[in-house]
């Protein structure tokens, strides 16, 4: 195992799950906001969960995001 290519394609995957990520999650914010579902003042809850079953990775981290 090469650890330098090991860490690169790691760190790409997750730059991959970062921008993606974002862009839906603000998607989903503007839309909701647009529909009057949200104000633009909430907190909102999101959770992301991590799994690598080859790996027995099933890892969920939880936060929150403020609006303002």
């Amino acid at each position: 195992m090469n650890e330098d290519t090991l860490n690169i394609e790691i760190r790409k995957f997750l730059k991959r799950v970062g921008v993606t990520s974002q862009r839906e999650i603000e998607q989903a914010i503007y839309k909701a906001i647009e529909s009057g579902e949200l104000t633009g003042s909430e907190k909102i809850s999101v959770s992301m969960t991590l799994e690598a079953p080859g790996l027995a990775i099933h890892h969920t981290m939880e936060g929150e995001i403020a609006l303002e």
